[in-house]
């Protein structure tokens, strides 16, 4: 479904919202035993950083989340406010937990072990979804991330359906991308990395190989996505649609963190199409705004903008 909404109409972004706790060793990794290296926290969670990067770029965006009733609760939902997304409808949960993930970086900033602890995300049921019902109705697009236990997915992308409200989904990770197996007709954009569509495909995706990314992403859409974008770090992005497909070489930057650079990706993707940016051009922004997110401490850029994306480009 392709938006017939106005720039005017916020997103609405439902999934995790948690507290990063990111390591990074200062030298070759050795395993069982200490390593010396640096530890940040940050806030975090796909749906949370993908709305903040949608405000970040003068978008509108509505947050439905969940956090504990305990201080990491009230840095995310503190920070994510201050920076402009509308958190009125997250939960808070009291005697519970904030989620938080737990990401171990090697001295280049490769991901070598992520960990989700996200218990509070089970508490965003279909109830909660059904009293947020006028957020639907408003709604210029929906973006889900794959943390929602399935039958919330199923919820919202029905409430999406009944308003005539376009889905993005973010597959989050290899394990969770299989629950949006079942919606892939109901979608307007998804954006896996190789191994999240490897989920999703009946084929192998192998790494670096920007031919075989394609027939993925053409394969998704002949199960009914409207656009298939899938990354593949720094052999760049394949995607496809109904009527085209393509491959755009990635950036070259310096790695700090790769944490919420996909998140980033997959915002402005959605922020370029929705106000009328051509695809081809939409994915250059959103690889961009990734590589920039790539050298940025922290899950989302602080000084994201268009004018800087542009300048990225050239």
């Amino acid at each position: 479904m392709i938006p017939e909404s106005t720039n005017d109409d916020p997103i609405l972004v439902i999934g995790s919202a948690s507290l990063d706790i990111i390591g990074r060793v200062s030298g070759p990794i050795e395993y069982a035993t200490s390593n010396p290296g640096i530890l940040r926290t940050s806030v975090g969670g796909s749906a949370r950083n993908i709305a903040e990067n949608l405000a970040r770029l003068g978008m509108r965006a509505v947050l439905v989340s969940a956090v504990g009733d305990d201080p990491e609760g009230e840095r995310v939902l503190g920070e994510t406010s201050a920076a402009g997304v509308d958190v009125d409808h997250c939960l808070r949960l009291e005697g519970h937990r904030t989620g938080a993930y737990l990401a171990v970086l090697d001295d280049q900033g490769t991901l070598h072990l992520g960990l989700d602890d996200m218990p509070t995300v089970a508490s965003i049921t279909p109830n909660h979804l059904r009293s947020c019902g006028h957020l639907f109705k408003q709604a210029a697009a929906l973006v889900i991330d794959a943390n929602l236990p399935p039958k919330t997915l199923a919820s919202a992308i029905s409430l999406a359906r009944r308003n005539r409200v376009p889905v993005v989904a973010d597959t989050t990770s290899v394990s969770l991308a299989r629950r949006l197996q079942p919606h892939l007709k109901d979608l307007w954009i998804i954006t896996p990395n190789e191994a999240e569509a490897e989920a999703l495909c009946p084929r192998p995706v192998p790494h670096a190989d920007p031919s075989r990314a394609i027939d993925a992403a053409r394969y998704l859409v002949s199960q009914g996505v409207g656009i298939a974008v899938i990354s593949m770090a720094e052999f760049g992005v394949s995607y496809a649609t109904a009527d085209s497909n393509g491959h755009i070489s990635a950036l070259q930057t310096e790695i700090v963190d790769p944490t919420g650079a996909g998140d980033a990706l997959t915002a402005t993707l959605l922020f370029a199409l929705l106000n009328e940016i051509p695809l081809d051009e939409a994915v250059r922004l959103g690889i961009s705004a990734a590589a920039h997110t790539l050298r940025s401490r922290g899950s989302v850029a602080s000084d994201l903008s268009l004018e800087l994306l542009y300048n990225e480009l050239r």
